[in-house]
């Protein structure tokens, strides 16, 4: 591949290579070559051109293929645009005549279509310069035309519309011949030459004034007629062409109306003219107007389809400015469609009808609309609903005339009335919140219109006006509770008229179905409304005839509704419930049999009706409350289902007695009955299978049903893959809902309301605006084969044997289209009941049943209907599945290898390549792989069979399933199948779309197979590799969507195995332009991919996407925009075009991200869209600041326009946001502009949340960049060094507005985001100093914005989740500390203040409008903030009693800090909160008291108080225990902290709180005080009060701690274990804590688990903290009660000291002992953050021993820790303390304590860390006792410590450790120092004697020889009598070694003398002290004596001069003291 890279074909390398890899290497030389020229020296090109132009001149007429021929032509035509042009006319010439030849062999066809091509790109990218040739071409073209075949045709439109496009209106004398001969083709045998003309005659239209004058009624004529018959393709071009022709007869080009004086249409004429086809079809009308017009002949459907998305795009095309002009017109126009009796001539082409209408509404007012103008938009269609209600109530009124027609208008009125009803629905919800002012202006009346219609006397309409009223609700839910009291009312108020009970029942129904879409929900007592309404209405049904049936349905369907709330609500009515059911039906079978002899056929109907509907509301409860399922309930339920049941089967006869109008009822009981037995568990009713599957088995072979119907569920049985077979990918197109309607099964896509009225309470399925259940036939067939797939497994083998013979015997029976029908619903049957089986992991069953199955499969595989045949090689791969044997697979296989070896038919052909594919599919590769060598070979014959493409796309399908299943395992057959693909690439047809598609699922899944070695740089990987690369860039350039969707997703795979070898730039910009296809799956592919790629590189994304924009402007518009006389031609031709619709502006891919959410509507598309921005921001937000905030401030913009927000900022803002709003202006104004320009709407409110939640993002990864982000000094400076640098904090402005602006929104969400947003940034920047201001912080110029942003939060009508929110970021705020001034704060605190009289007013006060929960959040959140105001003061209050007071100083120091003047007084924060103490301390105990009780275990449900808490009621607890679990925390620190500051003292007087309580609250205080409320109120006392306190506090806390979920925030841990610490400051906690020891012990053996389960150091510090506390609090209470001992007790013998822990025998026994447990805690944490102290742990092969330096953090817990474990030996008696220490020495053996405790051990910086050590090994072996110091190894650790420390060069670390070892010398335990003296002092000795040789040089060094000295004379001191001759015979000798002789003394160092000074001095003080022993050690060695004697006498020679610089002697203990107090 390699060679194809040179600017000249290289011919020698293609003269070597085989014949079938030539074309692979012409494609890839003309791939470079597309690149190389554009980037290519002009006049490198210009030397080469002649040889050029001869390569590829010979190419044409070497039969090129269609990627080669296309490729080919451009290259031709860029190489004559770049080099020179003198020899193009030669080559259009040699182009010409091949055209012209004669030869019309096969053959010779491609180089006919090679030389087409020539000439179309040749005029596209040369256009004028060949002007004078073009009528000959032109001429020779269309001659050509008329000869052609199908390929030739389209190949030759193709040209021609290139022509068009390169002259513009030079072509003019052309336009007509052109017009003519292509005009006959539109109606075309092949689609591709249909779609070939639609385009052609597009381009004409731009410049052919006569299209859309003269000719205009006759070409939408022929798009009519081109409609018929045709495809999804053909559909969406002609409906381009027929609704842009429109669109420009309505507005016509400036440029081609200033040549010509042009009569304009009209809008009627163009929309009468669209209404013809619509209505009419296409058939020649124009001819025989007068029969067609006659009612009768249908309308063909596909051209109804066509015209209405022609409809879309001439809106489209004219823009969202005219369509908000001509809104009311465009809509009475579209209504007026749909009451038209041609187009409701039947009840399934009526619901056609209303989707077509209801699309383009959809399509047009959803997408092309700003919010505002959707607001006027539903204005509009309130007022067409309105008027054809007043006729219809004109009609209904008027019943005296016997006036038909007036009966025909009503019957019309109702489509019209579904259709504007749901796009008023659909526009609601999309506006969502945003909608409030269509509901709050009373002239607009919408809900007064809404509700009018609920008396409609047609059903559908009805339904539609009840699904409307959900929408408004969903979207203001502040409207549910009042609409459902209003509709409840006047149903109780219009009981008498039968469409009032119906209509206001479907709009309860809907309402409740919406409750669960509304997180706040509805008050509990609706529930009993509904259930009280729905049993009067069944209870009065049969008093009044002409209601019966009305009351009987809407009371069931109140009841199903009402489930849909779920268990908390329907718990209370379920006993009502199952009476209600058991009474619908006949107790036994004798009154059963009784029943059908009795009746008439009106009762029969009422009475199917009513067991219907209970049947309905059980599965609604089924479906709904699984959590009340009981045995016993199912017990219950099964009793009236099995009653349906055997009613089965006697209602044929009550049918034939009573007329066939009762069908249809009857159908409706047995749909029921399915539904709800697919919803229940098998087992329940195994006993009536029997009965059962005759049944189903005779619903679905449609034994009883005379017509052929099918059911709709074999698609979704089918796998989603074989949606290129089954066509069903138009499922995931833009015209999903109307191009359903073209399916074949019957009824596809009619879905309507009106079938089943239970829908409108239902959940809607994803993806559906409204629900469409389809037609009772179809539903009761689907609900059959539904539940046959629950039951077949279950059954009996001898049952499944006798089914599947009846099943060949029913398609055996049947013949013709019956036959088909049939065949279709076994075969989705027996699809649904492999499934079954598959899923329950059980077997088909013995030989002949799967003979029987087989049989029946493998007939369906040469069935003529595709879809047959795709089930029935599904239905065999399942099979395989479940029979899962290796011999029965191999017989499949081998049956379908024998069939396609010897069938040459296209259908065997395709049926059994199907099933190799699906069989390898369902037992993947392994089960398989003995035949995949066959399989592959067979397969990949089949696809090269050119002559049938059905059989190329059947077997690349199968193909590709295999390559899919078999893995790793196809790596063999990897080479072969490639070049496969790619020469079927490199000749295929491109309109064969199918192998296209397939051919690109075959490259995906080899891609995927070979995988990682893509990467690999092998020959043979290269060559795949770049086969796979050309592959893709094949189907890249295809024109089909699907196929350049499914290169995108080849393209992404490779990128995920081999990133280095996809081109990023180009692909990038590829994909951008796909953003704005008008093919849904593409803009999938082509978001998907860029979430990929923005996840590795988004900046490289963001780049390649802005160079796009910059090459927009010269590429595209050189091709497209030639003409100089038309400005705005090309750019509104082409807002459709796939070419240049991207619009990249200085906002990059991320601009064009943001406007697509604002149009897209799928789910998946926009879910993607957000992590792709997402990821985006992660990677570039940082570097990039201003840019994402300018883009999320422009989204956020668009809500400043639609609210009407108070205007920002106060006075102190105006003057530093002069410049911002400078900004903010221009920017407004620059929008305007644009919005004439562009139709571009404003973002709307989703995006606006997403834009909200970016900022969010925007900070939180700030804070993890830069310190500088949140430090304005430091950002400035930065600034200033590189102004480059950008940081939040010069951004803060605007930050604040966006939020802002975010919080005081319509649309709630936008609220929740905007106030989140202004939490998080009053957290961060909360601290951030104001450097022009010392004293101030930044924030404090924003608190006029933060209070405008909050008050509208504490409104009246605010829901409570956003005034929850509000309270959060208030008590944020306030404890922030930003504002100083308390008058500043009342603004916010006033706010909270009227929360809390909220609060206090307790239950059932304010009118509720949401669930009780709803009620609980809100007061909760509120308490919540005050607790975390409270904390915050309380901690202020306490840091400023602990300060000095430094009030003068600050004034001294600096004068021009006017911060310190309002610097608050201390407990300034406390004056707010005080007043309120009183009532909320009550309010914070009853919350805690309510959480307690809800944090209990299920199996103490019963000791709850039966009606509810302080803030809960008992119905609601499921959702209330949410909140309570959020805002506990802060209230138990509250709590604690005041209980703390008023020493447990405050009682409650409970008269005082009851007499300033309403009554409701009573009952909570009582409850609040553990009183049952009869009990008199005074009777505890202040003690047992307190104690309840305590366990309460307690008891939450221990609860919480024993296992806090992963996922609580560690705040909650943090407050609890802090809430701990205040409460045992307090005394009276103390004494509660260790009166009981168990508590104490429980609770360490609490914070044990909790460590071992959190890391935070946070959480350990407060640990060690609370730990210490419980000690602290044990140690008092013993020292307590051993002075009482001490004072009471002395007569009697029991010792006060053996009280504690151990006792007299001194056993701790784990349990019950708090010294063991807090033992056990403590020694957990040092050996966490010390692991070498545990010979465990370092003895672990997880352990690697690092010889680390402990942090700061690790010191500070080693410090606290072993703190408290010196205080615990006071806790144990005598005989306790043995066992203590045994206890601890055991833990700390086999390693140091000393060494790794303070493990700085061959440390950095050994200084400091070797004395900490040292002295910390000193003072433990002063503490600790006898037998720790015994233990071998501790001795010999400390030992080797002091070794090394004497031995130290550092002179400082010896004199340290000679003062220490001093004190262990000195320690009166000798069994401690002797072997540290004997260890130790000869090394000492050593030392000291070494110094005579070096004599110190400085004070330190003679320090430390000073401080040894002090060791030995110590030593000598200690020693016994008789030892001391030899000690001083130690001691002496070394001191007269450091006496100089008086030569010496003259020169030495100052250092040096002052040594001769100290030896001599302490010579002289030791003679005396010991002087015998003296004089023996001088007597010994002369020598010494004289040396002594000379220094003497010198001395006293200068003794003057001696004494003055003799130091002090220093005293012995001070250096342990003064380290002990530095070391802690």
């Amino acid at each position: 591949m390699e060679l194809a890279h040179s600017l000249l074909l290289n011919e020698e390398a293609l003269a070597q290579i085989t014949e079938a890899k030539r074309p692979v290497f012409i494609f890839e030389w003309l791939r470079f070559l597309d690149k190389v020229l554009v980037a290519a020296n002009k006049t490198d090109v210009k030397e080469k051109q002649k040889k050029l132009v001869e390569q590829l001149t010979g190419l044409i007429s070497s039969s090129p293929g269609p990627p080669t021929r296309k490729l080919l032509a451009k290259n031709l035509a860029a190489l004559y645009s770049i080099g020179d042009t003198y020899t193009v006319f030669q080559t259009l010439d040699k182009c010409n005549d091949i055209i012209k030849s004669k030869d019309d062999t096969a053959a010779y066809l491609p180089t006919k279509l090679a030389a087409v091509a020539c000439v179309g790109a040749f005029y596209e990218k040369m256009g004028r310069m060949l002007g004078s040739s073009f009528p000959e071409t032109v001429n020779n073209l269309l001659k050509s035309l008329k000869s052609a075949e199908s390929q030739g045709r389209s190949e030759i439109l193709m040209s021609l519309q290139k022509v068009l496009n390169g002259l513009g209106g030079a072509a003019a004398s052309c336009h007509r011949d052109i017009y003519k001969n292509a005009r006959s083709l539109l109606t075309d045998r092949s689609m591709a030459v249909r779609c070939a003309v639609a385009k052609c005659l597009l381009e004409l239209q731009n410049e052919a004034v006569f299209m859309w004058t003269a000719e205009l009624e006759n070409v939408a004529t022929l798009c009519f007629k081109a409609l018929e018959n045709s495809n999804y393709g053909v559909r969406v071009a002609v409906s381009k062409l027929l609704g842009t022709v429109m669109a420009t007869a309505l507005i016509p080009k400036q440029a081609t109306v200033m040549r010509q004086n042009v009569k304009r249409a009209t809008l009627e004429e163009v929309l009468e003219l669209m209404a013809t086809g619509f209505l009419r079809g296409g058939s020649g009308f124009l001819k025989s107007g007068g029969e067609m017009l006659k009612v009768g002949g249908s309308v063909n459907r596909e051209v109804r389809v066509g015209v209405t998305q022609a409809y879309v795009v001439f809106v489209t095309t004219l823009g969202g400015q005219w369509l908000e002009r001509n809104f009311a017109t465009f809509l009475s126009h579209v209504l007026d469609l749909v009451s038209h009796p041609r187009a409701t001539q039947t009840h399934v082409e009526a619901v056609y009808s209303r989707r077509c209408v209801s699309f383009i509404l959809r399509a047009t007012v959803g997408s092309l609309l700003g919010e505002k103008a959707q607001i006027a938009a539903a204005k509009d269609i309130c007022q067409a609903i309105g008027k054809q209600m007043k006729a219809v109530e004109a009609v209904v009124n008027d019943a005296n005339s016997e006036n038909k027609s007036g009966a025909a208008d009503v019957a019309a009125s109702q489509h019209v009335m579904v259709c504007a009803l749901q796009e008023l629905g659909s526009l609601v919800q999309s506006l969502n919140a945003t909608a409030s002012p269509l509901i709050q202006e009373p002239s607009i009346g919408l809900l007064e219109t809404v509700t009018s219609v609920l008396l409609h006397p047609s059903m559908a309409a009805r339904l539609a006006a009840a699904w409307c009223l959900r929408c408004v609700a969903v979207a203001l839910p502040f409207q549910l509770t009042p609409f459902l009291d209003r509709c409840a009312e006047r149903l109780n108020n219009l009981k008498t008229s039968p469409e009032a009970v119906s209509g206001y029942s479907f709009a309860m129904a809907a309402l409740l179905g919406g409750v669960h879409q509304c997180p706040l929900g509805i008050p509990h007592a609706k529930g009993k409304m509904v259930v009280s309404i729905a049993e009067d209405l069944l209870r009065t049904a049969a008093q009044n005839s002409r209601l019966s049936l009305q009351r009987t349905q809407a009371g069931w369907l109140l009841l199903g509704a009402l489930m849909t709330l779920g268990p908390s609500v329907v718990r209370y009515h379920l006993p009502k419930m199952l009476l209600l059911w058991r009474n619908v039906f006949p107790r036994s079978l004798k009154e059963l049999e009784a029943e059908k002899a009795r009746g008439d056929s009106f009762t029969w109907q009422v009475t199917l009706e009513g067991r219907a509907g209970a049947l309905c509301a059980m599965r609604s409860f089924v479906a709904h409350c699984p959590e009340l399922l009981t045995e016993d309930v199912i017990r219950k339920l099964m009793t009236p289902i099995e009653c349906a049941m055997t009613m089965m089967s006697h209602i044929p006869s009550v049918i034939k007695a009573h007329g066939a109008h009762l069908k249809a009822s009857a159908a409706m009981v047995r749909l029921r009955l399915y539904d709800i037995l697919a919803l229940l568990p098998p087992k329940t009713y195994e006993g009536s299978f029997n009965a059962l599957l005759r049944e189903l088995v005779a619903e679905f072979t449609l034994t009883d049903n005379s017509a052929n119907t099918t059911t709709s569920l074999l698609r979704s049985l089918c796998h989603y893959d074989d949606s290129v077979l089954l066509g069903s990918w138009l499922q995931e197109t833009d015209h999903k809902s109307i191009e359903d309607q073209l399916q074949p099964n019957s009824a596809s896509g009619s879905g309507a309301l009106e079938h089943d009225p239970s829908s409108i309470y239902l959940r809607i399925p994803a993806g559906e605006a409204v629900p469409g259940p389809l037609p009772l036939g179809v539903s009761v067939i689907d609900a059959s084969v539904a539940l046959f797939g629950v039951v077949f497994p279950h059954v009996s083998y001898k049952h499944r044997l006798q089914m599947l013979d009846h099943f060949a015997e029913c398609v055996k029976q049947a013949k013709g289209v019956r036959q088909q029908a049939v065949q279709l619903n076994i075969f989705t049957a027996v699809l649904s009941a492999l499934k079954g089986l598959a899923e329950n992991k059980s077997t088909l069953g013995p030989e002949e049943v799967r003979k029987s199955a087989l049989t029946l499969v493998m007939g369906a595989l040469d069935n003529p209907n595709p879809i047959l045949r795709c089930a029935a090689g599904e239905a065999l791969g399942r099979m395989a599945q479940v029979v899962g044997e290796a011999s029965f697979i191999a017989r499949m296989a081998q049956y379908s290898f024998d069939k396609l070896k010897s069938a040459r038919d296209v259908v065997s052909r395709t049926g059994h390549s199907l099933a190799l594919g699906c069989l390898h599919r369902y037992v993947g590769g392994i089960g398989s792989g003995q035949h995949l060598k066959t399989s592959v070979s067979i397969l990949l014959a089949l696809a090269q069979d050119g002559t049938s493409p059905e059989v190329q796309t059947w077997s690349l399908h199968s193909l590709a399933l295999i390559v899919d299943s078999s893995g790793p395992m196809y790596r063999g057959y990897v080479e072969p199948t490639l070049s496969l693909v790619l020469t079927l690439l490199l000749t295929v047809p491109p309109s064969h779309t199918e192998v296209h598609q397939c051919l690109g699922r075959c490259l995906g899944a080899i891609i995927t197979t070979v995988g990682p070695e893509l990467q690999g740089n092998g020959a043979t990987i290269s060559t795949i590799r770049s086969s796979c690369l050309v592959g893709c860039a094949i189907t890249q350039d295809h024109s089909d969507s699907l196929v350049q969707a499914a290169a995108i997703s080849c393209l992404q795979q490779l990128h995920m195995f081999a990133p280095r070898h996809v081109n990023l730039s180009s692909l990038v910009p590829s994909l951008c332009v796909h953003l704005c296809s008008s093919h849904l799956l593409l803009r999938r592919a082509a978001v998907a991919c860029l979430r990929q790629l923005a996840q590795r590189e988004a900046a490289e994304v963001c780049e390649y996407a802005m160079s796009l924009a910059k090459n927009a402007g010269d590429k595209e518009n050189s091709g497209i925009n030639m003409n100089p006389f038309a400005p705005g031609a090309g750019s509104r031709r082409d807002a459709h075009s796939r070419h240049q619709g991207v619009n990249i502006t200085e906002t990059g891919l991320e601009g064009v991200l943001f406007g697509m959410l604002d149009r897209e509507t799928d789910r998946k598309l926009c879910s993607d869209i957000h992590d792709t921005l997402g990821h985006m921001l992660s990677s570039l937000a940082v570097e990039n600041l201003s840019h994402w905030l300018m883009l999320c401030k422009d989204v956020l913009a668009a809500s400043s326009d639609m609210s009407t927000a108070a205007p920002l900022g106060g006075g102190k803002d105006e003057e530093s946001e002069k410049k911002d709003e400078m900004d903010d202006d221009t920017m407004f104004t620059t929008l305007g502009e644009e919005d004439k320009s562009k139709p571009s709407v404003a973002p709307r409110w989703a995006t606006r949340v997403f834009a909200a939640d970016c900022l969010c993002r925007v900070i939180m990864l700030c804070e993890n960049a830069n310190k500088a982000h949140f430090d304005l000094a430091l950002a400035r400076s930065a600034r200033l060094k590189n102004p480059k640098n950008d940081f939040l904090v010069l951004h803060l402005s605007d930050l604040i507005r966006m939020a802002f602006m975010a919080a005081t929104d319509h649309s709630n969400q936008l609220r929740m985001a905007g106030l989140q947003a202004l939490e998080d940034i009053i957290k961060k920047f909360a601290s951030v100093p104001e450097p022009e201001f010392p004293g101030h912080v930044i924030l404090e110029q924003y608190q006029a914005n933060v209070g405008a942003a909050l008050r509208p939060a504490f409104s009246q009508d605010t829901p409570s989740d956003i005034t929850a929110k509000a309270c959060q970021v208030c008590s944020a705020w306030i404890g922030s500390g930003v504002v100083s001034d308390l008058n500043d704060l009342r603004r916010v605190h006033n706010l909270l203040v009227s929360s809390l009289d909220k609060v206090q007013a307790g239950k059932g006060s304010s009118s509720q409008l949401y669930r009780e929960s709803a009620t609980t959040m809100e007061k909760l959140a509120v308490l919540k903030a005050w607790a975390e105001v409270y904390v915050v003061a309380m901690k202020i209050k306490k840091e400023a009693e602990t300060k000095p007071k430094r009030v003068l100083k600050s004034t001294e120091e600096d004068e021009d800090d006017f911060g310190t003047i309002d610097e608050l007084p201390p407990d300034s924060l406390i004056t707010l909160v005080q007043p309120e103490l009183p009532a909320l301390s009550r309010l914070w105990l009853a919350a805690l008291k309510d959480y307690a009780l809800l944090t209990l275990p299920a199996e103490f449900a019963t000791q709850l108080p039966p009606d509810g808490g302080a803030f809960y009621t008992p119905e609601t607890i499921d959702t209330a225990r949410l909140h309570y679990r959020n805002s506990w925390a802060p209230i138990l620190h509250a709590v604690a902290l005041w209980l703390n500051s008023t020493g447990f003292n405050a009682s409650e007087s409970t008269e005082e709180t009851a007499a300033a309580m309403p009554n409701s609250q009573k009952r909570a205080t009582s409850i609040m005080l553990n009183q049952t409320p009869g009990t008199p109120p005074t009777t505890k006392s202040l003690p047992e009060i307190n104690k309840d306190r305590m366990h309460l506090i307690l008891g939450v806390s221990i609860q919480f701690l024993c296992s806090p979920r992963p996922e609580e925030p560690v705040e909650h841990v943090t407050s609890c274990l802090q809430a701990l610490h205040t409460l045992l400051d307090s005394p009276c906690a103390r004494i509660h804590i260790a009166e009981d020891q168990l508590l104490g012990v429980e609770l360490l053996s609490v914070l044990h688990r909790l460590l071992l389960t959190w890391d935070p150091p946070s959480v350990q510090l407060l640990v060690t903290g609370v730990v210490q506390q419980i000690v602290r609090a044990a140690q008092d209470y013993l020292q307590e009660k051993r002075n009482t001992l001490n004072e009471d007790d002395i007569e009697e013998k029991e010792n006060p000291l053996a009280l504690g822990e151990g006792g007299e025998s001194g056993g701790l026994v784990p349990g019950k002992s708090l010294v063991f447990a807090a033992m056990e805690l403590l020694m957990f944490i040092l050996v966490r953050h010390m692991p070498h102290l545990s010979s465990k742990v370092s003895d672990s092969p997880s352990h690697i021993a690092a010889k680390s330096h402990l942090s700061e953090e690790s010191a500070r817990f080693g410090a606290a820790t072993v703190t408290i474990l010196s205080d615990l030996p006071s806790l144990c008696s005598p005989a306790g303390k043995v066992v203590y220490k045994i206890c601890t020495s055991g833990y700390c053996t086999g390693s140091v304590v000393s060494r790794d405790c303070f493990c700085f051990s061959e440390a950095s910086k050994p200084i400091l860390d070797e004395v900490s050590i040292l002295t910390a090994i000193a003072l433990f072996l002063w503490s600790a006792s006898t037998e720790i110091i015994g233990v071998q190894t501790l001795q010999n650790g400390c030992m080797n410590r002091f070794k090394s420390a004497l031995n130290s060069c550092d002179p400082w670390v010896q004199a340290k450790c000679y003062q220490l070892l001093l004190s262990v010398f000195q320690h009166t335990n000798r069994a401690l120092s002797t072997p540290y003296i004997h260890s130790l002092a000869p090394i000492m000795v050593e030392k000291l004697k070494a110094v005579e040789k070096s004599r110190p040089n400085n004070n330190l060094e003679l320090l430390a020889v000073q401080e040894g000295i002090k060791v030995l004379e110590t030593l000598v001191a200690l020693g016994e009598e008789q030892n001391r001759v030899q000690l001083l015979a130690l001691l002496v000798p070394t001191l007269i070694s450091y006496l100089l002789n008086e030569n010496a003394f003259a020169s030495a160092s100052t250092a040096s003398k002052d040594l001769h000074e100290f030896a001599l001095q302490n010579l002289m003080h030791i003679g005396p002290l010991y002087p015998h022993a003296f004089k023996t050690v001088m007597g010994a060695a002369p020598e010494l004596k004289t040396r002594l004697e000379t220094a003497v006498r010198a001395s006293q020679a200068s003794k003057a001069k001696a004494a003055a610089r003799q130091p002090p002697p220093t005293v012995h203990s001070t250096p342990t003291i003064k380290l002990k107090t530095s070391f802690f």
